[in-house]
C-alpha cells in the first residue's frame, strides 16, 4: 500500500548573525516534511504495525532523504528525524514510521552515517510544534553540531495525518563556544570510550 501523502515542504534556515556577531560561515538547518495520511487512523487497535511500516517507511524515507540531498549535496554535516501523529491516532503510529530501519537507512545509507538518527515524536493538533533534533552524522560526541530545528505547519497534522520529517545540517551551530564532550570526560577521568561508566 503506498503512502497517501497530501504535501511535502522543505525548509531551509540560514544563520548569518548570533548574538549580534556575525558568523563567518553560515550555518544551514534543512527539514524535509511530508504530511501523509495514517494508514491506522479509523482502524481501531491494530496489534501488527509491520505491513504497513514495510510499504510506508522506504518510501517516504526515499522521498524526503531526496529532497534533502537536493540541498545539501555531499555538504551535510548533522541529521535527525521527527513526527507528529494527528489527533486521532497513537503515538505508536509515530514511532512505527520514524523508528523503523525500513524509514531510517534510506537516510543514513545515503549520506554513509555512523551514528543513530536523533529523534522527537509527538501528538498533536494543527499546528503543533515539530521538533527536528539533530547530531554529527559521523560522530555522537561531536557538541557543536547538535542542534534543533523547530517549525510547525498551520494546518497539520489533521487527525487522521502523521506528519514525518528529516532533518540535516550544512555546518555546527552558530559560533560554538561550549567546548567538547570528550574534553569534558577526560577532565571528569571519565572513560571517552564509556562515559556512562558502565
Amino acid at each position: 500500500m503506498p503512502a497517501e501523502v497530501r504535501r511535502t515542504i522543505v525548509n531551509i534556515q540560514t544563520t548569518q548573525i548570533e548574538g549580534g556577531k556575525a558568523v563567518p560561515v553560515p550555518t544551514r538547518l534543512i527539514a524535509a516534511i511530508a504530511i501523509i495520511r495514517n494508514p491506522w487512523f479509523g482502524r481501531g487497535w491494530v496489534e501488527d504495525l509491520s505491513p504497513e511500516v514495510r510499504d510506508i517507511g522506504p518510501e517516504i524515507g526515499k522521498l524526503l532523504t531526496g529532497m534533502i540531498l537536493d540541498i545539501t549535496g555531499d555538504k551535510l554535516e548533522g541529521y535527525g528525524k521527527a513526527s507528529v501523529v494527528g489527533m486521532g491516532g497513537e503515538i505508536e503510529h509515530a514511532q512505527a514510521l520514524t523508528h523503523s530501519l525500513w524509514f531510517g537507512n534510506q537516510f543514513r545509507d545515503a549520506v554513509k552515517a555512523k551514528t543513530y538518527l536523533a529523534f522527537t515524536n509527538t501528538r498533536g493538533s494543527a499546528g503543533t510544534s515539530l521538533m527536528i533534533p539533530l547530531m554529527d552524522k559521523d560522530d555522537g560526541g561531536r557538541r557543536s553540531h547538535y542542534q534543533t530545528i523547530h517549525l510547525n505547519v498551520q494546518d497539520a497534522p489533521a487527525e487522521d495525518e502523521i506528519i514525518v520529517a528529516l532533518g540535516a545540517s550544512i555546518g555546527g551551530h552558530p559560533l560554538h563556544r561550549i567546548g567538547d564532550r570528550y574534553q569534558d570526560l577526560k577532565e571528569m577521568g571519565r572513560d571517552v570510550d564509556n562515559p556512562a561508566g558502565v
